[in-house]
């Protein structure tokens, strides 16, 4: 009788324990509780209750987007999907994501390793991409595809001594994913390309509204997502009023906000979605050298609400939607608290303001490089479930 008695004290300690411990970190993480004064209306409309239903989501980082600089022959293509990440996606991996809560896969991928030299893309690499769209699609998720690593001169690049060869390459491209996705219904969603810049210049991740190169560049941008918008719609089929998402320059807020930055003209309304990355605070999410620390409601986290203002103020409340494709935080040496308290405060705000935001996952877990790993894509399991958590308490309820 004692030793059961003993037995269940333990056991009702241990549920104190865990419950105290709960309810500890609903405290720290109880972010309904730092609403601000200002109240974020909503525009009822197709466009952003489209984008509420995607919710929250996830990349499949370093995979369909992995790149190799030499030249591979036909035979090889299909071994980047694990080249950097070191995992085949598989369906058990997509349904993990389902049944945790995310309703929006991105599948960021690369192209120019995959095309001869009319830019026709290889059969058995389109094919895949198509296989793994449908792991989500079947399961009733939004997926999100796009240009992701061919920002260069040989395919496109966004100046106007370049702009001819870009133009060739974006409407090659989008023709032909078009075209194999026409009969897909809006649960596919198209981007047009991913952070387009001036890459390998000093002008690579800013902008300078004074510098002639930079403006040249934010409007060669504004026209090719032209010319991806034109592309996709006259593909044919589910096209015609497909969404479709559009960034700035570098798909930076900043990129987004500034008046070089020039929306596509569409022939249906409330069909473009401005597409935004941001690893905010820089200094937290994404330098290596900036502090692993972050404090709910300091003076550096309110870096967040801040650049989320600006954009529901330009575009949000004018009815047109906003997604943050990319957002996280690395790893500094164990912070997973803080991490936690990072994508809380990150998915509260940006929810309050109708704006879904999906995590970048690279699979990195371990070594001195961008540890955004959450899924273990081995044997499909989360690394580190309370980040999910938080970000799935405080996106969208499900309707």
């Amino acid at each position: 009788m004692k030793s059961n008695l003993f037995f269940r004290i333990l056991a009702l300690s241990l549920v104190l324990i865990l419950c105290m411990g709960s309810v500890a970190l609903a405290e720290e993480i109880d972010i309904p509780k730092l609403e601000m004064q200002r109240v974020f209306e909503i525009p009822d409309n197709e466009a952003m209750q489209f984008v509420r239903n995607m919710r929250v989501g996830w990349n499949l980082g370093n995979t369909f987007d992995a790149i190799e600089d030499k030249w591979l022959p036909a035979s090889r293509h299909m071994e980047l999907e694990t080249y950097w990440c070191g995992a085949k996606t598989t369906p058990e991996m997509i349904q993990l994501l389902k049944d945790s809560g995310f309703n929006t896969l991105r599948i960021p991928i690369s192209w120019h390793n995959h095309v001869d030299e009319d830019f026709q893309i290889n059969e058995h690499w389109l094919n895949r991409v198509q296989e793994v769209v449908d792991y989500a699609i079947s399961r009733d998720m939004y997926v999100i595809i796009n240009i992701h690593h061919d920002n260069d001169p040989k395919y496109y690049y966004p100046d106007e001594e370049h702009f001819e060869q870009s133009t060739k390459y974006m409407t090659a491209i989008w023709s032909q994913v078009a075209a194999r996705f026409a009969d897909y219904d809006n649960h596919l969603i198209f981007e047009s390309i991913n952070e387009p810049r001036l890459s390998g210049t000093s002008l690579e991740w800013r902008v300078d509204k004074n510098d002639p190169k930079s403006v040249e560049a934010m409007d060669c941008i504004s026209k090719l997502n032209q010319v991806f918008v034109d592309t996709v719609r006259a593909a044919g089929g589910n096209n015609a009023d497909r969404f479709l998402m559009v960034p700035g320059y570098s798909a930076s807020p900043e990129g987004a906000m500034n008046e070089y930055n020039v929306l596509p003209t569409d022939t249906v309304e409330n069909r473009i979605i401005v597409s935004v990355h941001a690893y905010t605070p820089y200094d937290f999410a994404l330098n290596g050298a900036g502090t692993g620390e972050f404090e709910i409601n300091s003076t550096f986290s309110r870096q967040i609400p801040l650049f989320l203002n600006n954009l529901y103020d330009k575009f949000v409340a004018n009815g047109i939607p906003v997604v943050v494709g990319e957002f996280g935080a690395r790893d500094k040496d164990g912070n997973l608290q803080d991490r936690v308290h990072f994508a809380a405060y990150y998915l509260f705000h940006a929810t309050n303001r109708g704006i879904p935001c999906l995590w970048w996952d690279n699979h990195a877990f371990q070594g001195n490089g961008e540890l955004f790993g959450l899924l273990d894509r081995k044997n499909a399991t989360w690394r580190y479930p309370e980040i999910v958590e938080a970000m799935i308490l405080n996106a969208p309820a499900i309707d």
